[in-house]
């Protein structure tokens, strides 16, 4: 059997690696454009940032060999055709037209079958100045190897996107000498990641690491400096000094081959797959970032340009190949980072995502600690679970913390998969000591009050329903229950405001009013659902509390 792989990236590799052993005798060939192959993108970031010293880690298996042709050849069995681009493909004579694009020369391969790993293209923003010297992708270790050899004269750095990729550049940044302003068209960041509500409260985290945002803030043109050289980036908000620009506005698949033959491209603008990684020709499979996949929790197909994805659909692909009969079901799209010592994850569907999906959605906020108070290191994490109302199946789960976040996540994920639920999350057996994780973990205390909000016994509100309260000048009061020292430090500015610690609250009911509503705040949510219940059992009827606490809260005054 003949096969052959277009695209060493993440999913080509992996394909040929797993089809080696399961077909030793099969004939693979990989060809790829780049110079540089199975590479590990994802570590990229970190490079630059200087955690990761030599950009050849990047290249190397896990017992320090480089992932090359020679390496591919010798250890793998697998010819591979670098500098190599695909120009054509002859179903109907199952063949691929090459090009050297080094020489020029031109090669036709045959095929038995073909996958498909073309991967993804940078998102270019079509707008004037584009072309200018200074303006870097991130997306190929050339092009990021371009780019820090440009840093060096940089001392006004934009970075365009506020997506993942973008964050994780512009942190990397930081570690040089620049200043670093992030521009994204959308009024959040991370807005394929992250709800609003838990994007404001990563971005105030990254604000006061010196990261400056300009939200809601589209690139109108690049402006040069004379020389051919970018100076500025107007935007449709003003406009901004640049010595250096990165794009990082996200990706394309890059379908174009695939179109060409008549290949079906999906819903999503990625090649139409089944379930084996097969497209509509049963003799071409694809992985990874050029194709769609289905979410498994809306049944909507989504394009998720993940490694974790591709690694898992090229495993399935090479199973098949050699006659197996494995299935890529879909994905949750789960997806973690980490910037500054904040870690960031979701999975499943948000909740705007959720309501959008048809489902009777609801959410819940809770902060809690990832370890006991006592232990070194422990801190905070914000979490986020979306449900459905009625079965309370979990549908979505979103994290940001300097806390322990990606376990927390990982759990979600799982039992999204297995269609658990809220009482389900209550009662799983996680794993507990002191350098680990509290009694109940912050997972028991988000399902349990998420069960508290379903049974009536725990109303809230969120931080963004309180400021447009506050906005709107509604008459009702402010109850802060926090230590004195803790709204001294803190304090909560509003008239509305009433301050009575939590130990002294049964001795000064009196001092509330019984004919206004009364919102508790507090910094994590714990002694606001206390004083609720203590006030709804002294005869307040109108008592909610602030959802997350006051680690949601980060409107300035």
């Amino acid at each position: 059997m003949r096969v052959l792989i277009i695209g060493a990236g993440a999913g080509g590799p992996k394909v040929a690696a797993r089809l080696r052993r399961l077909a030793p005798e099969a004939e693979i060939t990989m060809v790829d454009r780049g110079r540089i192959i199975s590479h590990a993108g994802c570590g990229m970031p970190f490079y630059v940032a200087g955690t990761v010293k030599d950009f050849g880690q990047l290249l190397q298996t896990p017992y320090g060999v480089t992932r090359d042709e020679a390496y591919f050849a010798g250890e793998k069995g697998v010819r591979v055709l670098t500098r190599t681009e695909a120009v054509g493909l002859d179903r109907a004579r199952k063949e691929v037209n090459l090009a050297n694009l080094d020489t020029g020369e031109r090669l036709t391969l045959p095929y038995d079958r073909l996958v498909l790993a073309t991967g993804a293209r940078p998102f270019a923003l079509p707008v004037e100045g584009a072309d200018l010297a200074g303006i870097h992708f991130f997306h190929r270790p050339e092009e990021v190897q371009g780019l820090l050899t440009d840093l060096g004269e940089a001392s006004e750095v934009v970075v365009v996107g506020a997506g993942l990729i973008g964050l994780e550049v512009a942190e990397a940044l930081t570690h040089h000498p620049v200043f670093v302003t992030v521009v994204e068209q959308k009024e959040q960041i991370l807005p394929a990641l992250l709800d609003p509500d838990m994007a404001r409260v990563l971005q105030a985290r990254l604000e006061e690491k010196g990261l400056d945002f300009r939200l809601g803030a589209r690139v109108v043109r690049f402006e040069g400096n004379g020389e051919g050289r970018v100076a500025r980036v107007v935007t449709e908000a003003g406009t901004l000094d640049a010595d250096l620009v990165v794009v990082a506005a996200g990706v394309r698949p890059n379908v174009e081959l695939a179109r060409a033959a008549g290949l079906t491209v999906g819903v999503t603008g990625a090649l139409e797959v089944t379930e084996r990684m097969q497209t509509n020709d049963p003799d071409i499979y694809a992985v990874g970032d050029c194709v769609e996949t289905t979410h498994l929790v809306s049944g909507r197909k989504v394009y998720a340009p993940l490694a974790s994805i591709a690694s898992r659909q090229a495993r399935v692909a090479a199973d098949n190949l050699a006659g197996g009969e494995a299935r890529f079901r879909g994905a949750l799209v789960t997806a973690v980072a980490r910037l500054f010592e904040y870690s960031v994850g979701r999975t499943g569907l948000g909740l705007e995502e959720a309501l959008g999906a048809g489902f009777n959605a609801a959410a819940t906020l809770v902060t809690a600690l990832d370890r006991p108070a006592y232990y070194p290191g422990q801190g905070l994490i914000l979490l986020k679970l979306v449900t459905e109302e009625g079965t309370g199946r979990i549908l979505g789960g979103q994290a940001v913390g300097a806390g322990e976040v990606v376990k927390r996540v990982d759990v979600l994920a799982t039992l999204i998969r297995m269609g658990g639920t809220v009482a389900d999350l209550a009662e799983v057996d996680l794993g507990y000591s002191p350098p680990f994780s509290t009694p109940l973990d912050a997972l028991h205390h988000l399902a349990n009050t998420a069960a508290n909000k379903r049974a009536g016994l725990a109303r809230t509100l969120t931080a963004a329903e309180l400021r447009a309260k506050i906005d709107r000048g509604d008459d009702f009061v402010i109850l802060d229950v926090r230590t004195p020292a803790q709204s001294e430090a803190k304090p909560f500015k509003d008239p509305r405001v009433v301050v009575i610690p939590l130990g002294e609250l049964r001795a000064r009911l009196d001092e509330l009013p019984r004919n206004k509503e009364i919102v508790v705040v507090c910094p994590q949510g714990l002694r606001s659902y206390e004083a609720q219940c203590t006030l709804r059992g002294a005869g307040f009827e109108e008592v909610r509390f602030l959802e997350g606490g006051l680690n949601t809260w980060v409107y300035k005054e």
